[in-house]
């Protein structure tokens, strides 16, 4: 039986590894004595280390775990006892999720005490800020998210159909939805806030992880503008004359408003966006898009184009901030997926087809029961858009070959509803929710059974089985 080794890279300072494995501690393990056991602390050559024991007493098996407060936190799991009959590998994967989930919600707790500071060369200076109303809205819309776009469509189908008449309605709204597609990058790049180019290709950015009650103090003196000065000094000293904001840089600009930060709080990262955008486009052999940057902490980025060679890319700090740039080029190298395959413009197409069967073959169907006709025809829609969510999946492995990589990836920016979907009784309702993704359980340990290369001759007729072959396993069929 051999152990299993593995790191974690963590956004978190050098002043909260030791804490992290506290919080693992008091708020994960302990409270679950039933499968957590002989859970201790230890420093030893001038590191903390965390140990426990994993047990299932039905199954009669136990592994030990070592975890090492480091950048990136190191872990080992080791078999103690299992019977000749049980594979322990599945087991100490899923103990590795736990783990990670664990770290998650510690590095969340952080998040929310957070200063981030982002700049892009050679652009405009803004605030981190939550997302608008617009910004929402361009997401939902060209992020894959096909509810917002059924909605609308559903309102303008009304408004057509009120001044226009069935014909011309149908006429209508079809060149509306044509036009949506021919425009789809151009409206998603006017949500954003920064176009990443070859001129201005790295994102800097700094974090400064303070203590709550410091942060709420922050807050409480500063305001929005005092903070946008405080980004525009930092720029001046920095990458407008060449050189890299470096944390000791934005200390002394915070030294200047009164303010100071324990240098073991700090972090700062470059990351390289248009390189990495480039590298993904090259992998597919489609042209660069365009890459826009929405200076957001929510975690998330999106594709839309009317075609491969005219796409874009967009982006937010928060997905910078959460991952290293191997999983930031598996998750680009999912967009370009979607936008290798036409996707954007397959789910406006389907949209429009059940738009027209709607008023023509399926009416009478509509007439009888319009909320049921909905009900069903959102969820057979929904359930066919996860065809291509997964095959988005698929090209990423198949063009980028890291399919452990964006499995973590995933499960660090989609770690909430991963927790939620590993504690559910069963996972069958979790395939109902109106998503075009399906399950991220089903896509994390669909792309850990992936050996690289990955040659299939059918993405999506493979990836439709997949996912018709994954709701029959949460049917226990």
């Amino acid at each position: 039986m051999l152990e299993k080794k593995f790191i974690i890279n963590t956004e978190l300072s050098s002043g909260h590894l030791e804490e992290a494995l506290d919080f693992i501690r008091d708020y994960y393990l302990l409270p679950q004595p039933e499968i957590f056991h002989k859970v201790s602390m230890k420093f030893e050559n001038g590191s903390k280390y965390l140990s426990f024991i994993v047990s299932d007493e039905k199954e009669n098996w136990e592994v030990s775990v070592l975890m090492e407060a480091s950048n990136p936190f190191k872990v080992t799991i080791t078999p103690v006892t299992v019977p000749s009959n049980i594979d322990i590998s599945p087991k100490m994967d899923l103990i590795e999720e736990k783990i990670l989930i664990a770290l998650q919600l510690f590095e969340d707790a952080i998040r929310q005490a957070t200063l981030y500071f982002a700049w892009v060369e050679g652009e405009n200076i803004l605030p981190e800020a939550p997302p608008t109303r617009r910004k929402k809205l361009s997401f939902r819309m060209f992020g894959s998210n096909m509810i917002l776009i059924y909605v609308l469509f559903f309102a303008v189908n009304i408004v057509f159909f009120i001044f226009l008449g069935i014909f011309l309605a149908i006429i209508a709204i079809l060149l509306f939805q044509f036009a949506i597609v021919l425009f789809s990058d151009k409206i998603l790049l006017r949500s954003s806030d920064w176009n990443i180019t070859p001129l201005n290709p790295r994102v800097h950015i700094l974090e400064y992880q303070l203590p709550l009650e410091e942060f709420k103090k922050f807050q409480e003196k500063f305001g929005k503008n005092e903070i946008i000065k405080m980004k525009d000094e930092i720029y001046k000293k920095s990458l407008a004359v060449g050189l890299e904001p470096t944390c000791d840089l934005g200390e002394d600009v915070f030294r200047e408003y009164g303010f100071h930060c324990n240098p073991e709080l700090r972090v700062s990262k470059v990351i390289d966006v248009y390189n990495i955008v480039k590298t993904a486009a090259s992998k597919f052999e489609i042209n660069m898009p365009q890459v826009a940057l929405t200076n957001t902490m929510i975690p998330n980025a999106a594709a839309s184009g009317p075609s491969p060679n005219r796409g874009l890319v967009l982006i937010t700090t928060g997905l910078l901030v959460q991952l290293e740039e191997d999983e930031i080029l598996s998750v680009i190298g999912h967009e370009m997926g979607h936008l290798s395959g036409r996707d954007p413009l397959i789910l406006f197409s389907i949209i429009s087809l059940e738009f027209i069967l709607r008023f023509s073959l399926l009416f009478p169907l509509v007439v009888l029961s319009p909320i049921l006709y909905l009900i069903v025809a959102l969820g057979f829609i929904f359930f066919v858009a996860k065809f291509f969510e997964t095959r988005a999946d698929l090209l990423s492995v198949m063009k980028i070959g890291q399919p452990q990589v964006l499995a973590e990836a995933l499960r660090k920016i989609g770690y909430q509803r991963l927790l939620a979907e590993r504690m559910a009784p069963t996972r069958f309702p979790s395939w109902l929710n109106f998503d075009p993704h399906p399950p991220i359980y089903f896509r994390i340990d669909r792309l850990l059974r992936m050996e690289t290369p990955v040659k299939v001759k059918n993405p999506l007729l493979k990836s439709a089985k997949d996912v018709v072959d994954g709701f029959k396993r949460s049917l226990g069929l």
